[in-house]
């Protein structure tokens, strides 16, 4: 065998052993992505089970992006600190265990909390597996592969929950839709503890206690005083001191993290008009997708009288859309870079809303189908364009803190895009179609930001701000050793 047949034949083996750690990550994001829809599809049959109000659903979704929202980012250091492979097997047996918890829960009280605990495993998968890629595929070519195989597999599981949902909720019950993850978790489990190399930052960050207790005194409090305005009054003594503190945890957030050497937030980051422009694209994207799930849930199932397996057949043009639009996303982000992505993703999200302003009992469903392939396809074009604009620039040894904090935004607009849509629903009398009209024409809202920001956030002086955001890190990484002594 020649050295060069005998180079070849390696140059293959390292090849396919970065495609089967691509392959075990990105079964942790569809573990996340389809517990997303496939809840969704059973609100209302848990509503029914156990004889809870608006506001318990919004929780039952809430206090799983809340808590993921919450500690995204002290994941990310610890991964980066510890070992990512070991935070990314925590996170899986975490995250399967609290499924299985969750189909054996008694009640709302139990479900909410199992919610939250599968949270904190949740926390420990996507922004550290984005890491792991990160460090795994070095080429800037196959890395933009590599990104847009993640997203094509995140629309995929997106897709996926409204089908299986409808179809395990009206066989079996709406307990069944937590154990579906139960086997994929174990694969992930058995393949990351074989193929995944370990791998640390060769200069983590030290933990920030105060700056992990800003962050959730903030998204608690905001998300809390969201969703319960509605029943407690929005100008309560409770709700105006629930915002009143997440104000607050906003101030003392920045100045803490402006002044510690090594952040929790680092707010240098920010400093790249790219990063802060995915950032806030993330929060209104993944708000508009939120909003989107929970009242077309609703109006499927409770308004038009629906099966849970009828209403998830509806959206299959929704998910279908969603799943080819993130594998074109990835190609499009890969071949003309991610502004173009994400003005189309924009547009068709507002457009897609729009349709829905004035749904009613007697909207023709031809008329839906054409309104959900619209939407479907705009969300589908935002992951891979936001993720690759928030890593523009950034050193790769800080992948998995600047993924974690670009995901903690996602997160939170998953987070308060149920508790608007929803607070806009509890806050009227003149039942839920009217009222949806209204939290319709914020979701449309939303895709117009996506647009603005799209175009802001990706020209050549924002990637010329991401380049010197760049180097600024990278040379604050360098000098850290020395200052150390």
């Amino acid at each position: 065998m020649t050295d060069a047949t005998l180079h070849e034949q390696t140059a293959a083996n390292v090849d396919r052993y970065r495609w089967v750690v691509l392959a075990t990550c990105s079964l942790s994001v569809f573990m996340a992505g389809i517990d997303v829809t496939i809840v969704n599809v059973a609100l209302p049959s848990i509503q029914h089970a156990l004889h809870v109000s608006v506001s318990g659903l919004q929780w039952t979704i809430d206090a799983y992006t809340l808590v993921i929202a919450c500690l995204l980012m002290l994941s990310g250091s610890l991964a980066d600190r510890f070992g990512r492979r070991r935070i990314f097997q925590i996170g899986l047996v975490m995250f399967t265990l609290a499924f299985l918890a969750c189909s054996l829960t008694p009640s709302l009280g139990w479900l909410i909390a199992f919610r939250g605990v599968q949270a904190i495993g949740g926390s420990m998968l996507n922004p550290v597996a984005m890491s792991i890629i990160a460090n795994t595929f070095t080429d800037r070519a196959g890395r933009a592969k590599a990104i847009g195989v993640w997203g094509s597999v995140a629309g995929l599981s997106l897709a996926s929950g409204p089908v299986l949902g409808g179809l395990l909720v009206s066989g079996l019950g709406w307990r069944s839709i937590f154990w579906i993850n139960i086997p994929v978790g174990l694969i992930a489990i058995a393949l990351a503890q074989r193929f995944v190399p370990e791998s640390r930052a060769e200069h983590p960050r030290r933990l920030d206690p105060p700056g992990q207790v800003a962050v959730i005194a903030l998204l608690g409090c905001l998300t809390a005083g969201i969703i319960e305005g509605p029943s407690s009054g929005w100008d309560s003594a409770s709700i105006i001191a629930l915002f009143a503190v997440a104000t607050l945890a906003t101030l003392a957030l920045v100045v803490l993290e402006s002044r510690r050497r090594e952040p929790l937030i680092d707010m240098r980051y920010f400093r790249s008009v790219p990063f802060s422009g995915a950032a806030l694209i993330g929060v209104v994207a993944l708000a508009t997708l939120g909003g989107f799930l929970f009242l077309n849930t609703f109006y499927l199932q409770d308004v038009r009288g629906y099966s849970a397996l009828h209403a998830g057949l509806l959206t299959i043009p929704m998910a279908a859309m969603l799943a080819v639009f993130s594998t074109v996303s990835g190609r499009l982000v890969a071949s003309r870079g991610p502004r173009l992505a994400l003005i189309m993703s924009g547009a068709l999200i507002g457009v897609g809303a729009v349709m829905l302003v004035d749904v009613s009992v007697h909207t023709a469903v031809w008329y839906l189908i054409v309104a959900y392939v619209l939407y479907g396809a705009g969300a589908g074009l935002v992951s891979a364009p936001i993720t690759n604009t928030a890593l523009s620039g950034m050193p790769r040894d800080q992948a998995s803190v600047a993924g974690a904090i670009a995901s903690t935004f996602r997160q939170t607009g998953a987070a308060v895009g149920v508790a608007v849509t929803g607070a806009v629903i509890a806050s009227s009398s003149a039942g839920f179609v009217y009222a949806s009209h209204a939290a319709w024409s914020v979701v449309a809202g939303g895709g117009a930001v996506v647009v603005l920001l799209g175009m802001v956030s990706t020209g050549h002086w924002a990637q010329s701000t991401a380049e010197r955001s760049g180097a600024r890190l990278a040379s604050g990484m360098s000098l850290a050793p020395e200052r150390a002594r």
